[in-house]
């Protein structure tokens, strides 16, 4: 029942944050602080405790609970846990608990109802990375939609309007393009076998034509791509990151982003293995694309929030890249690097929302020399700036190291063109910097005059425990690469119990070094 409690747990906490409102302000706040790290310790202490035993057990889930929820239909409530949604989870409930803690000045109207949309946001994350019934799939899908919405149009800043909406019917429409195709995939599974299910294990290995399964792989593909985000659908994402608040930002990048590289990994080419194959190489060349065009796009930028945010198209472009690379070297490299760009990019939207509180600005033109002021708050900036640039000994280098390692294999030339973002990632992590720390005091006409303090002790503590894990990832990522090679095996078997290997034989990285495929 441990999967059940984790969503139960955070929806409620939510509802009761909302109605202890007008008892004390500070209580929607510590309410869904507890309801977050409650979560948090049960899902790492099921990997901690139980890790040895589940890496060698043989068996595909570390919990699964399913029970009949509309029968006629054949829709169930079936969730299950592997190594890779583990992962995700563990990471869902510490960036829920960054984001309470790190917005726990700035929202200052309708506290209750802000944590209530935080928390069902963050229910709806957890569900998409349990639930293996595609109707509740599509359920938790959209769950995550109405309250994001209300979290940019209530709490955003001034273009908030415009961002919120744009959000709104980028996400939705890719929404209901998946929901045709999985109604299609259940028809057709339904009129073949008789089964008319919603069931993932059942669904897999479908007979489906190539035409036909090409069309319902994009149906997937299309919601999945827009929340990566792919280049050209990524336009909402400039925007949302902007006008959100600092929390709505950190789960944005953090987040919901992994939760369109999850669906991939997932779903979409499992499903449609043949499928998947034929789009393989141009989905590559998109994720080149992503990589250098999201880089290109922070020079332009004046807004720091938005410069972080072109920063994620970037980064996400690696996803991309490893994901449809599809060996196990490349898929370990990416879940690597969704762990620590959700870490990595998150703090950044938290430095930036600090300085947003104190300075009244995001404006880049208008900071300079905040060393001086504020010295703590500068160097925890140039960690988070070197980690974005894949700096070695931190993990998003790691990430990034595994995913070029796994491409090169089948694109010397896309692994390449790919190699070129880390060097842009360096010139603008530093320019970031530079730009906002460094330089002349702020007396210059037109500049923020006013002083403005360093990191407070809760500031601090958010962001050094941030440091702390990527740091760890950095130098210790094999735990986090065994649990995710166990993810990454399920859906590699479910990807050939449905069709074929794309790459015979792949190599892992395991506690001995890399060897040949298990």
């Amino acid at each position: 029942m441990m999967l059940l409690w984790l969503l139960l747990i955070p929806l409620a906490c939510g509802i009761l944050a909302w109605l202890s409102e007008r008892l004390h302000p500070n209580l929607p706040r510590l309410i869904s602080l507890a309801g977050l790290t409650v979560p948090l310790g049960m899902a790492s202490a099921s990997w901690f405790n139980s890790r040895e035993g589940f890496l060698f057990s043989g068996g595909p889930w570390l919990a699964e609970v399913s029970f009949p929820w509309i029968p006629h239909w054949g829709v169930s409530i079936h969730l299950a846990m592997d190594g890779m949604s583990l992962l995700l989870v563990v990471l869902t409930f510490f960036l829920g608990c960054i984001s309470v803690v790190s917005s726990w000045t700035e929202v200052k109207e309708r506290v209750g109802f802000f944590h209530l949309n935080l928390m069902a946001i963050l229910t709806g994350i957890t569900g998409v990375f349990l639930a293996i019934d595609l109707f509740l799939f599509y359920f938790f899908w959209e769950l995550m939609l109405v309250p994001m919405y209300f979290l940019i149009l209530l709490w955003g800043h001034e273009n908030r309007r415009h961002a919120a909406m744009k959000f709104f019917i980028f996400t939705q429409m890719g929404g209901l393009l998946m929901l045709l195709s999985i109604l299609g995939l259940y028809f057709i599974h339904g009129g073949i076998s008789g089964e008319y299910t919603f069931d993932y294990s059942r669904l897999l290995g479908t007979p489906v034509g190539a035409i036909p399964a090409f069309w319902l792989m994009m149906g997937f593909v299309a919601a999945f791509a827009v929340k990566l985000p792919v280049v050209p659908l990524h336009t909402w994402l400039p925007d949302a990151h902007t006008e959100a608040p600092t929390a709505g930002s950190v789960i944005l990048a953090g987040l919901l982003l992994k939760t369109g590289a999850y669906g991939l990994m997932r779903f979409a080419v499992p499903f449609f293995p043949s499928a998947a194959a034929s789009v393989a190489a141009p989905a590559m060349v998109l994720g080149v694309i992503g990589i250098l065009y999201g880089a290109v796009m922070t020079f332009s930028q004046t807004d720091m929030k938005r410069l972080v945010a072109y920063t994620s198209v970037s980064h996400m472009g690696f996803v991309l890249l490893g994901i449809f690379a599809w060996n196990t070297i490349a898929l370990q490299g990416v879940i690597m690097q969704i762990i620590c760009h959700g870490i990595g990019t998150g703090a950044l939207f938290v430095i930036v929302g600090i300085l947003q509180e104190r300075v009244h600005t995001r404006d880049m033109e208008r900071m300079s020399g905040l060393q001086a002021q504020a010295p703590r708050m500068a160097g925890v900036a140039v960690f988070f700036a070197l980690a974005s640039l894949g700096l070695p000994g931190l993990g998003n280098f790691v990430g990034e190291f595994l995913v070029l390692l796994g491409a090169v294999r089948i694109s010397i030339p896309i692994t390449a063109a790919a190699s070129a973002g880390l060097i842009f990632a360096t010139v603008y992590s530093l320019w970031m910097i530079q730009k906002v720390f460094h330089g002349p005091a702020l007396t210059r006409p037109g500049r923020e005059a006013a002083a403005i303090s360093d990191l407070s002790l809760r500031e601090s503590f958010v962001l050094g425990v941030m440091i702390v894990s990527l740091v760890w990832l950095g130098l210790f990522p094999q735990p986090v690469l065994d649990t995710a090679g166990i993810g990454i095996d399920n859906v590699r078997r479910a990807h050939a119990s449905a069709g074929e290997h794309r790459q015979p034989q792949p190599e892992v990285i395991s506690r001995g070094g890399v060897h040949a495929g298990r």
